[in-house]
């Protein structure tokens, strides 16, 4: 068997592993918030076969930005979308509604300030909801277009944990991901050493295990409260 087979082969296991992890099946529906317009809002997508909702990453990150904002209230956007193993259809469906969504409160809530996070697949939709341009040798009839320019501006944030690199979205036959220069300054790209989805190594088990690092999840929520003006100074990206 080759190289490149065994390692494709070593992709699938790991994405297909998350469906059976036990921590993937904690994590509920947050409930809806009373104001429909809140202070801040995270929209997050979260990742491959993880139960609706956030995610169990989504939701550690959501636990540990709730104590830095002080008074200000804060609610969340689940991205409603597959998150299944299909990427190519699954993953246009998370563009769409999350796309739409952001830019409804973009609209309908102009003083609320959006958080846009996602986790592995779920950090590469969000990606592409920053895009500028519809990507190179992609029909743009048959997927979401770009959001208006002035939405920039009601995102604070945009924290992607294992945001899929080169290797990897070549692997899943998908376009490369690039952040739109609107909304580059305020991107972090949360990778654990080792990670195969985000990182130049093979260690499977640091892709799942998002959720209880708390030092990348603190990363992530530290870098969105000082973008936010509150807590503390942000990480470098």
């Amino acid at each position: 068997m080759s190289a490149d087979r065994l390692r494709g082969l070593l992709f699938l296991s790991a994405i297909a592993a998350s469906a059976v992890s036990p921590s993937f099946l904690a994590c509920a529906l947050p409930s809806a918030s009373a104001d429909p317009c809140p202070d801040i809002q995270v929209v997050f997508a979260r990742g491959t076969d993880d139960p609706p909702g956030l995610g169990p990453t989504g939701q550690a990150f959501v636990d540990s930005l709730r104590p830095r904002v002080g008074d200000k209230s804060l609610d969340v956007y689940p991205v409603d979308y597959p998150a299944s193993q299909q990427w190519t259809d699954g993953a246009e469906e998370g563009i769409r509604d999350a796309s739409t969504h952001v830019e409804s409160i973009a609209h309908a809530c102009p003083n609320t300030k959006m958080v846009l996070g996602g986790y592995s697949q779920g950090a590469a939709v969000m990606g592409f909801v920053t895009s500028a341009a519809v990507p190179a040798g992609i029909d743009p009839a048959t997927v979401p277009k770009p959001m208006a320019p002035d939405v920039a501006d009601h995102v604070s944030s945009v924290v992607l944990f294992a945001l899929p690199n080169e290797r990897a979205m070549n692997f899943f036959g998908a376009p490369q991901i690039v952040v739109g220069p609107l909304y580059q300054a305020k991107t972090i790209k949360v990778c654990a050493a080792e990670d195969p989805i985000c990182s130049d190594g093979m260690n499977f088990a640091v892709h799942m295990n998002y959720p209880s690092n708390v030092g990348m999840i603190d990363q992530g929520a530290t870098f969105a409260a000082a973008r936010l003006g509150v807590g503390q100074q942000p990480v470098t990206p």
